[in-house]
Formats: structure tokens, C-alpha cells, sequence
């Protein structure tokens, strides 16, 4: 669009269904690999990506052109079909339903990069819990616990 311009930086947080653990390390390049070209396809520009057993962090560049709950529900449809095509686990794989999306300025994209980057350290530290309580908390977002992701603390 001629004249537009824009600045979007948005952070998606998504949860396996039930919490259980079956992103395994083997394939979690894979599956960045994936969902990157998911991304790229929606003229949106992957920033950073990290996959845990049991949660995924996705940092982009967004365009306003696109509907943030369309975009998740593409990425998270799209990467369900690609993971049990794979036949990563038995049985079917799933995300939970809902997801996670917190807005960043220019002047934040280093940080967040390197929070992502470092979700295996950050989690001795945190359970996924007590981490995505505290980025409703910092955005200030109103939430019920009973309507958050199924949390199963180990």
C-alpha cells in the first residue's frame, strides 16, 4: 500500500494441547524451519523462534494487512498438520486451543530476541506458568487463571 507505514512487532505464544511434552529437541529445528516458511508466506518477518516440549515462542515483524487471530490460527493449524505428518509422536498432535500475543516497540526487539533465545536457561529458572502469568502481568492484561492454557507443573 502506497503511503503506509508501519511498525509491528508482535510475540505468539502457543501451548501443546494437554501440556504434554512432545516437541522433542531431534525436531525442533524442523519444525522452526517450518513455521518460518509459514511466516515468509504471510509477508511477515520471522524474528526470532523457539520451540520447548511444550510451548512454542514466535517473534515476528508484523504487517497490518494481516488479522493477528487469522495468522495464529494459520500458523497453528498448518504446523499441526505438518508435525503429525511427520509422525513425530503416536497419536495426534494439537496445540491448545487459544494462544498468547504481546506487542513490543522498535527499541525491545534485542531483548526479546534473546529472551527467546535462551527459553531452555529461562526455564530453570520459571515454569511456562509462572512465565506467561508474569507477560500477562507486564502488559497489564486482565485474565482468569481458569481460562489460561491447561498448566500441569512438573
Amino acid at each position: 500500500m502506497a503511503n503506509t507505514f508501519s511498525q509491528i512487532y508482535l510475540q505468539f505464544v502457543f501451548a501443546v494441547k494437554d501440556r504434554y511434552c512432545l516437541i522433542s529437541k531431534n525436531n525442533k529445528e524442523e519444525l522452526h524451519k517450518y513455521i518460518t516458511s509459514l511466516v515468509q508466506a504471510r509477508g511477515a518477518k520471522l524474528l526470532a523462534i523457539n520451540c520447548m516440549p511444550d510451548h512454542i515462542h514466535i517473534f515476528i515483524g508484523f504487517k497490518p494487512t494481516i488479522l493477528i487471530s487469522d495468522f495464529a490460527k494459520e500458523i497453528k493449524v498448518q504446523s499441526n498438520e505438518f508435525i503429525n505428518s511427520k509422525d513425530w509422536i503416536r497419536g495426534r498432535f494439537q496445540w491448545q486451543e487459544g494462544y498468547g500475543v504481546f506487542s513490543y516497540s522498535q527499541s525491545h526487539i534485542d531483548s526479546v530476541i534473546n529472551y527467546i533465545q535462551n527459553q531452555e536457561i529461562h526455564h530453570h529458572k520459571k515454569t511456562f506458568k509462572q512465565e506467561y502469568i508474569a507477560l500477562l502481568e507486564k502488559f497489564e492484561i486482565p485474565f482468569e487463571e481458569r481460562y489460561l492454557f491447561d498448566f500441569f507443573e512438573q
